[in-house]
């Protein structure tokens, strides 16, 4: 079988879907939790209008320093028993102690919760770097086989595709996916890229390592393309020419902004779905519209009810 980078090579040979058929993919969305009522509605709108595309789970983020882990506890539990959805908890290491993470996880086990994206997490602001609770972990790894020894949950991870922005190598940030996936992670999200060739090298690299979970494209559209720029200074991700050159001057434009964004992002996971790729992840940012139409393009439709 070749692998999914000669797919890709082979796209416009074969044309779209390759034998005209359409491809089912399944999908999943990432929401934050509101800091005001008016970004709790617009949350509970973006649930309301994207459930119905059947996502296989959606996930609720902690905001840098796990500064928003009470909302984010709380958006969870009223997703488990208010909806058919099914969905993963962010929980991180940083600013707590091992008792108040088993905390924490006891209580989402409590709650019916099953499935926990663990992560290392991002310093608080203004902290130069991640520092851990004296009384913590070092890092998800760890994070990672306590979850593991306390509740059979389902644990996703982070992976970087373009590499970390601490390690100290691609091979190193490599071998640290592994030991995650050693210490009981059952599937990776990748942060936010652009070229789809970037993911499928990453792809190909983490096979030759002997890491068989699933390692799910993270696709980002674009709202902000300032805001944008921020974000990949942030985790290292590499904004292509191309990209920079589509998106100027229209953060003033949201109408042709929007536009433009579905344009991308359905290209991009329209060329990684004919590479094989049939699992998405949207950071959706809690705004459904664009979503909606990008998972449309993928073939997705919404399950009526009966």
């Amino acid at each position: 079988m070749s692998s999914p980078l000669a797919q890709l090579a082979a796209i416009d040979k074969v044309g779209p879907s390759g034998n005209g058929s359409k491809n089912p993919v399944n999908i999943s969305f990432e929401f934050f939790p509101p800091n005001t009522e008016k970004m709790e509605a617009k949350l509970w709108e973006t649930v309301e209008r994207l459930a119905p595309l059947g996502p296989k789970f959606v996930s609720v983020t902690y905001g840098a320093g796990g500064s928003t882990r009470e909302r984010t506890h709380k958006i969870v539990s009223q997703i488990r028993k208010e909806t058919a959805l099914e969905p993963a908890a962010h929980l991180t290491c940083v600013g707590a102690s091992v008792a108040e993470i088993e905390d924490v996880v006891n209580q989402y086990w409590e709650s019916g919760v099953r499935h926990i994206v663990a992560l290392r997490g991002d310093p608080p602001e203004g902290a130069a770097g991640f520092k851990p609770h004296p009384d913590g972990f070092a890092g998800s790894a760890e994070l990672i086989e306590h979850i593991r020894k306390m509740h059979d949950f389902e644990i996703s991870v982070g992976c970087y595709p373009e590499i970390h922005p601490e390690a100290l190598s691609s091979q190193a940030d490599i071998d640290y996916l592994k030991r995650k996936v050693d210490a009981g992670a059952t599937r990776a999200i990748t942060q936010f890229f652009f070229d789809p060739e970037t993911y499928l090298r990453f792809l190909d690299r983490v096979q030759a390592q002997g890491i068989d979970i699933p390692i799910i494209p993270g696709i980002l559209p674009v709202t902000s393309y300032t805001k944008l720029r921020q974000f990949s200074g942030q985790c290292g991700a590499h904004l292509p020419a191309w990209l920079t050159h589509l998106f100027e001057d229209l953060d003033e434009d949201p109408a042709t902004r929007n536009l433009v964004a579905a344009m991308v992002a359905s290209e991009q996971c329209r060329q990684l779905q004919q590479a094989g790729i049939r699992d998405f992840h949207f950071y959706t940012l809690n705004r459904a519209d664009l979503v909606y139409a990008i998972c449309h393009t993928l073939g997705v439709r919404a399950v009526q009810a009966n």
